[in-house]
C-alpha cells in the first residue's frame, strides 16, 4: 500500500522565496498529527518568539479541528463526529454550533452544489475502502458489500435541527465522512484567525490543501507547483502564483491507493458507483478568494465525467479556475485557470 501527500506538498520549493523585508526573517513549522497528513506553514515574523507564539496558536487551531471532525476517535470531553456515527442513529445528538455549522454546509451545501458527487453522508461506502486501504493484505470490496452500502447515503436522511444543534441519522446504517471536505475547510478556517492574530505572511499548506494567509512582505505572490502525477520528468507540469486569501488544491489517484492485480485503486470514490474514479489522473484548483470551498470542488471535480466536471468548473468561474490531468498525458483546463508551464 502507497501513501502520499498531496502534491503541492514538496512544490513550496518549487522557485525560490523572495527576499523578505529586512525586519522580517522567514520560518517553518510542520506537524505530523493534524488529518493523518503532513502540514507545513512557511511565513514571515519579526522574532522566532514571535514565530513560535503564531505557529503554536495555529497548530492548536488545527489539533481542534481535527479532533471536532474525527470520525475513528473519541475525546474526553467532546461530541464530535466519532460521537455522532456511533448515536445519532438511536437519538438527536446535540453538537458544539461550530461543528454543527460544518455540518450544514458540508452535508446540505456543499453535497447540493456538487450535484451529489461530494456527499459526507455517504460514509458507509467510503468506510468500506477506507478499511481495504488500510489492510494488511488489501484488496477491493466485494460489489455486494458495495451495493448495500450505497444503500444507506440518502444525505436526506441526515436531519439537522438549527434550532436545537442536533443531528440524527434517519437511516440506522447511515455514516459521516468529511474526509472529502475536512482539510481545506480548516486550512481556510486557521488560516484565517491566524491573520487575525498578526500573522500576516504565510503559506499554509494542510496535506496539499495550500492556503495564502497573506503575501511576501515585498509584496510579491507564492508561487506553487502541480505535481506531475504520473511521476515523470519534469517533477512539476505548472506553477500558480497565490496571494492572499488563495488556494490551490490538488487530487490524483497517486495519493492513496493500493495496487491489487495490477489495478490501482484510489482513495477518490465516485458515488454513482462506489468505486474508485478514473475519469483522470490528477485534477488541480485554483481558489480566489477561498472560503473553505476548494478542497470539495477539487475531489467533486475529480469524481465527475468530463462534461459535468467542466461544467461545474465553467459554473464558478470568477472565483475557480480548474486542471485536468488526464491518463494519456494530456491536459484541460478552464477559462479560470491562472497556472504556468514550471520553469
Amino acid at each position: 500500500m502507497t501513501r502520499r501527500g498531496l502534491a503541492a506538498v514538496l512544490a513550496i520549493s518549487l522557485l525560490p522565496l523572495t527576499a523578505c523585508a529586512p525586519q522580517q526573517k522567514m520560518y517553518t513549522a510542520t506537524w505530523f498529527d493534524v488529518f493523518d497528513t503532513v502540514t507545513t506553514v512557511q511565513g514571515y515574523a519579526a522574532s522566532e518568539q514571535e514565530w513560535n507564539e503564531q505557529a503554536d496558536a495555529l497548530h492548536a487551531d488545527l489539533l481542534h479541528l481535527h479532533e471536532q471532525l474525527d470520525i475513528y476517535n473519541a475525546y474526553d470531553g467532546l461530541t464530535n463526529l466519532y460521537t455522532v456515527n456511533r448515536c445519532a442513529a438511536d437519538a438527536p445528538v446535540q453538537v458544539e454550533p461550530e461543528l454543527f455549522d460544518f455540518l450544514q454546509w458540508a452535508c446540505k451545501d456543499v453535497y447540493t452544489a456538487t450535484h451529489g458527487a461530494v456527499n459526507p453522508a455517504a460514509g458507509a461506502v467510503l468506510r468500506l475502502w477506507h478499511d481495504a486501504r488500510e489492510s494488511d493484505s488489501p484488496a477491493p470490496p466485494a460489489q455486494a458489500a458495495i451495493d448495500e452500502a450505497l444503500q444507506h447515503c440518502d444525505a436526506d436522511k441526515l436531519l439537522l435541527d438549527a434550532e436545537h444543534h442536533t443531528v440524527y441519522f434517519a437511516d440506522a446504517a447511515m455514516q459521516l465522512d468529511v474526509g472529502a471536505v475536512a482539510k481545506g475547510y480548516a486550512a481556510v478556517q486557521v488560516g484565517q484567525k491566524a491573520a487575525q492574530r498578526g500573522l500576516d505572511s504565510a503559506l499554509l499548506n494542510v496535506g496539499g490543501n495550500v492556503y495564502i494567509i497573506g503575501d511576501k512582505p515585498d509584496g510579491s505572490a507564492w508561487r506553487v507547483g502541480v505535481e506531475n502525477p504520473w511521476g515523470d520528468s519534469p517533477q512539476y507540469l505548472q506553477a500558480v502564483e497565490l496571494h492572499k486569501g488563495d488556494s490551490l488544491i490538488v487530487s490524483g489517484d497517486y495519493q492513496r491507493y493500493f495496487t491489487y492485480n495490477g489495478v490501482r485503486y484510489a482513495h477518490l470514490i465516485d458515488l454513482t458507483t462506489g468505486w474508485p474514479a478514473t475519469y483522470y489522473s490528477s485534477t488541480a484548483v485554483y481558489t480566489h478568494p477561498d472560503t473553505g470551498w476548494g478542497d470539495a470542488w477539487s475531489t467533486a471535480l475529480f469524481c465527475l465525467p468530463t462534461e459535468q466536471s467542466e461544467a461545474l468548473a465553467e459554473q464558478h468561474a470568477d472565483t475557480m479556475g480548474a486542471l485536468w490531468m488526464y491518463a494519456d498525458g494530456t491536459l484541460r483546463q478552464s477559462s479560470g485557470w491562472t497556472g504556468k508551464n514550471a520553469r
